[in-house]
């Protein structure tokens, strides 16, 4: 699908396709709160009945601070530890596009660091695309492209490639 219209697919075809195409960073994480961390991340692997890469899972969660927690319920964790885990079930599962809201808003400066660091590094792959929306200039400044929205409006771009705030 990736190059060819959507249009007129069939939403059975469209589900298949956002499961193993695309990672969503939402703002509000949106993780099941009945998992533990460990759970979270592994989910879009069970849902394509793909194998769970665990080391490649924990060599990731000990990057961002959270190995010592993998078991712990989501709930238990800060705004920002649960962001980490969000990012980390989307980086894991390697889609083509990501789509990422705010992905640094709960953020320390460095996990923020961090976390832009890997999504400019996947947006230098010519076969991958980062979307970041975000309200920090410190962060569309590191970005490739950058399309600015007022009012609903696009009013100002910049045609490059790479991470799009």
């Amino acid at each position: 699908m990736l190059g060819t219209p959507i249009k007129d697919t069939k939403p059975t075809k469209l589900t298949k396709f956002r499961r193993n195409h695309l990672g969503f960073v939402f703002q509000s994480y949106n993780l099941v709160a009945s998992m533990s961390v460990e759970e979270n991340i592994a989910l879009p692997f069970t849902l394509r009945s793909a194998r769970f890469p665990r080391k490649q899972a924990e060599s990731m969660l000990d990057y961002f601070g959270l190995l010592k927690q993998r078991k712990a319920n989501v709930t238990e964790l800060s705004g920002g530890e649960q962001q980490r885990v969000a990012l980390v079930r989307v980086l894991l599962a390697s889609p083509d596009i990501i789509f990422a809201d705010e992905p640094t808003g709960a953020l320390d400066q460095e996990n923020g660091r961090k976390v832009m660091e890997i999504l400019r590094d996947i947006a230098q792959n010519p076969q991958k695309t980062v979307v970041l929306v975000t309200h920090s200039a410190e962060i569309a400044n590191q970005c490739d492209r950058v399309v600015e929205v007022r009012d609903g409006r696009i009013s100002q771009g910049s045609a490059q490639d790479g991470v799009t705030a």
